[in-house]
């Protein structure tokens, strides 16, 4: 059987790990190292650091194997995540039963939470239909804690609700209806230019929590030609961007 444990590493500073996720990751027997490929080498390296950071000797085997690519150019966004997500599971299955077999435990690190907005719970469930596997999950700060933290600002008004969504579905679908509060994640195309500014604030980061950490805030009338401005020098300068931003109308 093999012990699957998915650890939430916050946003990549390596204060962000809860105690009870140093501890999963010393009971591992195999750490995964995702590669996304040469522009994204420095999410392998941060997860290095985590490990190099936490890992006691003798420790886990820290191994690192290639990342599937999503299929950008397939007509059916929900086809090619799925097309996607069973390439990754076949992946892991590969490096588990060559690594260890089909006993022990192996431990995955997660960026922010595994049940925010991240598919590792979905792909984790694909192996368990190849390989016997148990799964559990070690809670991670979000990337929503993290922003509203760097900016010491409340998630939400008082009794009001949140909504939190994506950049494709700001988009496409506009301000969501009944929300006063927008949180919006996993946004490629800045979604937020698709809206009318008039009485809305923004509260923007890149890299929140780490060292690379940049923010803006503000009417978003004014600011959202920063973020823009922002956004594209820190991209070109690492070569990938994890940004998240908070909406909220007035």
């Amino acid at each position: 059987m093999i012990e699957l444990t998915l650890i939430g590493i916050g946003t990549g500073n390596p204060g962000h790990l809860t105690l009870q996720a140093i501890d999963a990751m010393n009971a591992a027997d195999l750490v995964l190292i995702p590669l996304k490929g040469a522009e994204k080498s420095d999410l392998a390296g941060l997860r290095r650091t985590l490990c190099e950071t936490h890992l006691r000797t003798p420790g886990p085997r820290v191994v690192d194997f290639a990342l599937p690519v999503r299929e950008a150019e397939n007509p059916s966004y929900r086809q090619g995540v799925d097309d996607w997500h069973d390439a990754i599971a076949a992946a892991w299955e590969r490096e588990i039963r060559a690594q260890i077999g089909t006993g022990g435990r192996v431990a995955l690190l997660v960026w922010g939470d595994p049940s925010l907005y991240d598919s590792t719970l979905r792909i984790a469930a694909r192996l368990a239909r190849v390989m016997p596997v148990t799964t559990r999950v070690i809670p991670g700060i979000t990337a929503v804690q993290a922003l509203c933290a760097a900016h010491a600002i409340p998630l939400n008004e008082i009794g009001a609700p949140v909504m939190i969504t994506t950049g494709r579905r700001l988009r496409d679908d506009g301000w969501p209806e009944g929300a006063e509060t927008v949180v919006v994640m996993l946004d490629g195309g800045c979604a937020f230019t698709t809206l009318a500014p008039e009485g809305v604030t923004i509260w923007w980061g890149a890299f929140v929590g780490m060292a690379e950490e940049v923010l803006h805030a503000g009417p978003l009338a004014e600011v959202g030609p920063e973020i823009l401005a922002t956004r594209a020098a820190a991209r070109a300068a690492h070569g990938w961007i994890m940004d998240i931003y908070l909406l909220r109308r007035s």
